[in-house]
């Protein structure tokens, strides 16, 4: 007769209620022995008694594996992913930096133009490449000092403290959707966590183009177009993205009028409404017109405004041609650029600043310059076109061209 004594073996936990009366809870508590050998109880959080005990089941488990020193990473995610599945009935996705920055990045794809996609990507891969073998570590192991460190490298190249702070920009935006999904905690990408670098240069005054000087770019512009973006830019004030992209469609012949939502403003559905000014409108005439999206100006339309090849390099290539240089006000810092108080963007402030000579008042600048407060772009609506239009006219217009000779 076999009289081994065959015993059953001991749970490795219990469960139990809440023992005040009344109960201060209605979960199942679970009681076991942690990975240090002490015996601690905690809540299910839940009143299901089976779910309780899969994940007492678990929380067991992984303490004796500890006590073991056999506990793993991968171990961990695949209990508390079994975890999560037994109490909500759906899949827990444990993301990399990698794969939640490449999956973010598809996803924008669809809903904003080439070019800020192309934009988005450059900062993305940067940011990846940077991180090295940690981009491919849980998304929540980025601290705010991987930020930081990418960052200073970037300022450390030369890069100027807006591109700069542009990367960080969009680096923020996939970092703060983590935040709202609870993918992390703590959005380490804000900017209390990764304060945007100071732009010295911001706190310079920027120069305005005279209209002689205006007269000058158009003459050595190289291409009908240029001279067109460049009218543009001054007679409505656009800047240099909205002017290259846009659409016959924006431009009403018959009410001479031009509306845009401007790329700046655009999330809060800000549309400008720009009287078109005489010394325009001549150049506008002269063109082959086309419908809806056509762009107004072909040849300049999707290009990119930075690079060596971009808008803004062949706009000051115009500059050099016609011997216009405005003050030097950031020195050029190894791959960066340096920053004259004289660019496209100053014939934005020259519009500005045109329209103030002329008497027209604060109100009426900010209306047609597109301000970006939407309360404030409310107090313009009720200005009339024409109000619009007698203060646009009121802009010096451009000494004409001296004939060529043939």
């Amino acid at each position: 007769m076999n009289t081994t004594n065959h015993r059953k073996p001991k749970p490795t936990f219990s469960l139990n209620k809440d023992q005040h009366v009344p109960p201060r809870s209605p979960f199942w508590f679970a009681s076991f022995r942690d990975e240090h050998g002490r015996r601690v109880r905690r809540s299910t959080a839940t009143t299901d008694e089976t779910k309780a005990k899969e994940i007492a089941t678990a929380w067991a488990k992984l303490a004796a594996t500890g006590r073991e020193n056999r506990l793993s990473e991968s171990q961990c995610r695949e209990v508390i992913a079994g975890m999560y599945k037994s109490l909500t009935g759906e899949q827990l996705h444990f993301r990399t930096a990698r794969s939640y920055l490449d999956e973010w990045l598809e996803g924008v794809k669809s809903s904003v133009d080439e070019n800020t996609w192309r934009c988005y990507k450059t900062s993305i891969t940067g940011f990846l490449e940077h991180l090295g073998a940690k981009a491919e570590q849980q998304l929540q192991d980025v601290a705010p000092t991987d930020i930081l460190q990418w960052r200073n490298k970037l300022r450390a190249a030369g890069l100027s403290a807006p591109t700069v702070n542009g990367h960080l920009k969009v680096l923020r935006i996939p970092f703060r959707r983590a935040h709202d999904l609870g993918y992390i905690r703590v959005n380490v990408c804000g900017t209390k966590a990764v304060p945007p670098i100071r732009d010295d240069a911001e706190d310079v005054e920027k120069d305005v183009f005279t209209p002689k000087q205006i007269g000058e770019l158009i003459e050595a512009a190289p291409s009908e177009d240029w001279r067109g973006l460049i009218l543009c830019g001054y007679f409505t004030g656009l800047r240099l993205r909205d002017c290259s992209e846009l659409q016959w469609g924006n431009v009403d012949m018959g009410e001479q009028i031009i509306k845009v939502k401007p790329h700046k403003t655009r999330r809060h559905g800000t549309t400008v409404t720009i009287p078109i000014h005489s010394g325009f409108m001549a150049w506008l005439r002269k063109q082959t017109r086309g419908i809806a999206r056509a762009p107004v100006f072909p040849t300049l339309s999707g290009m990119d405004s930075g690079g060596k090849s971009g808008l803004s390099a062949g706009f000051k290539r115009i500059m050099d041609k016609a011997k216009i240089k405005g003050r030097l006000i950031r020195e050029r810092n190894g791959v960066g650029r340096s920053r004259s108080s004289l660019s496209f963007h100053s014939l934005r402030h020259s519009f500005n600043s045109g329209l103030a000579n002329q008497g027209v008042d604060a109100e009426l600048r900010q209306a047609l310059c597109g301000h970006s407060n939407p309360d404030q772009n409310e107090e313009y609506t009720h200005r009339d076109v024409e109000v619009l239009r007698k203060a646009v006219l009121r802009l010096p217009g451009i000494p004409q061209r001296k004939a060529r000779v043939r």
